[in-house]
């Protein structure tokens, strides 16, 4: 899967140590599928070569609005007509203020400016120190980009090649190239808030041990990665996972069942989609020992009574906003033998419009699925992909089911 494959980035770097960043987005852009055309201010030389960028863009690299190579020398104009965006990393709090003064002195603000406003969208990642970040001139000259249609990928906040700690670094390679693919797919979620919850839950027998499944979260992830770059506000429940945040969720970590039916509940009234992907476990210890239970020498295993746990899915699902229809609910269903026969009876006993099926065993920590997608009408069934393209394919599948 090459989420950038057909599309043309400029990238444009300006001066700050932060352009070493530059090469490894560069590479990353590449090997998305992107083609990529590197321009270069002279500040930016100072601290990486057009010879590393042209190396890892296969292209060559522009610094010049007087470059011959082009035949009417207007490299400000071919550029830029030639491109589907251009990102600015790292953008400089000086080149900032360049853009919304419409400065242009050189090649890269000369591209910015004659660039088709309509069909050539700007990007910028800014990086500085913490100080000039936060200074309210660079701050209003943040918010008139916006408003003149820039788009903002914000900063990262940690320690400075200064030496200091704070925000205004950029983002790293791997966030900017997730911000790049999620601003090219169709927005079909906009203005929607979706709750999503993903993982196994842990049900504690004593401060040691417990219980929990399987599940490795990384099907409820992919789904709020793709609810996000559908345009929605998304928020994130997660059982006891090791998986990185996708770029603009909002994550709230639980352990337990009960936990994370709380975090539901506090979520889901002001939301418009749930998406109950976690697998919750159906059962948890009736008690929970204070002290690690230990063996005895008498070879006899300790007994356990177990109660059900609360059924997060079905609970959601009676609220009044879900039986209106103003809370769209899906639910899964990681059935071990007869998917269908299932998944169609949990939709029933759930009284929900969607419910996804597949088999727990074959998708359990693998990055692909094969899933079916079980609703009123029938069954259909989306052949096996990479989780994210599945979550893609669920993600839009549900955005034409909600209310207008």
């Amino acid at each position: 899967m090459n989420d950038l494959a057909g599309k043309h980035i400029v990238l444009g770097l300006t001066g700050g140590i932060a352009c070493y960043k530059a090469a490894e987005l560069c590479r990353a852009l590449v090997k998305e599928g992107a083609t990529v055309q590197v321009v270069m201010t002279s500040a930016s030389e100072q601290f990486i070569t057009p010879v590393t960028m042209q190396a890892l863009s296969n292209r060559p690299v522009f610094t010049s609005q007087w470059d011959a190579r082009e035949p009417n020398n207007m490299p400000h104009i071919n550029l830029s007509r030639q491109a589907d965006a251009i990102l600015i990393a790292p953008c400089s709090a000086d080149f900032m203020a360049k853009l919304v003064q419409g400065r242009a002195d050189e090649l890269l603000s000369l591209m910015c400016l004659a660039r088709p406003i309509a069909s050539v969208p700007l990007l910028i990642a800014p990086a500085m120190n913490r100080e000039m970040w936060s200074h309210p001139a660079t701050q209003r000259n943040m918010a008139q980009l916006a408003a003149d249609g820039a788009t903002i990928l914000g900063v990262g906040s940690g320690f400075q090649a200064c030496g200091e700690t704070g925000d205004g670094r950029m983002l790293e390679p791997q966030e900017l190239l997730e911000d790049v693919v999620a601003f090219f797919q169709p927005k079909a979620l906009a203005g929607k808030r979706v709750v999503v919850t993903a993982g196994p839950t842990f049900e504690a027998l004593d401060p040691i041990r417990g219980i929990t499944n399987h599940s490795s979260g990384k099907m409820g992830f992919a789904i709020a990665r793709a609810a996000r770059e559908a345009g929605a506000e998304v928020t994130l429940v997660a059982g006891p996972v090791s998986l990185r945040t996708p770029r603009g969720v909002l994550r709230i970590d639980v352990k337990s069942a009960r936990d994370m039916l709380a975090a539901t509940q506090a979520e889901t009234p002001q939301a418009d989609v749930f998406v109950a992907t976690a697998a919750v476990a159906d059962w948890r210890p009736a008690t929970r020992a204070d002290q690690k239970i230990k063996k005895d020498g008498s070879g006899e295993a300790p007994t356990v009574a177990f109660t059900e746990n609360p059924d997060i899915l079905a609970t959601v699902a009676k609220t009044e906003r879900a039986r209106s229809g103003d809370l769209f609910c899906v639910g899964f269903a990681a059935e071990s033998h007869d998917l269908v026969k299932h998944a169609k009876a949990k939709r029933e006993r759930k009284g929900i419009p969607l419910l996804v099926g597949n088999i727990g065993p074959l998708t359990f920590g693998q990055d692909d699925n094969q899933m079916l997608l079980v609703d009123a009408d029938g069954v259909v069934e989306l052949p096996r992909a990479s989780k994210l393209v599945l979550a893609r394919q669920l993600v839009a599948e549900i955005a034409r089911r909600l209310k207008p």
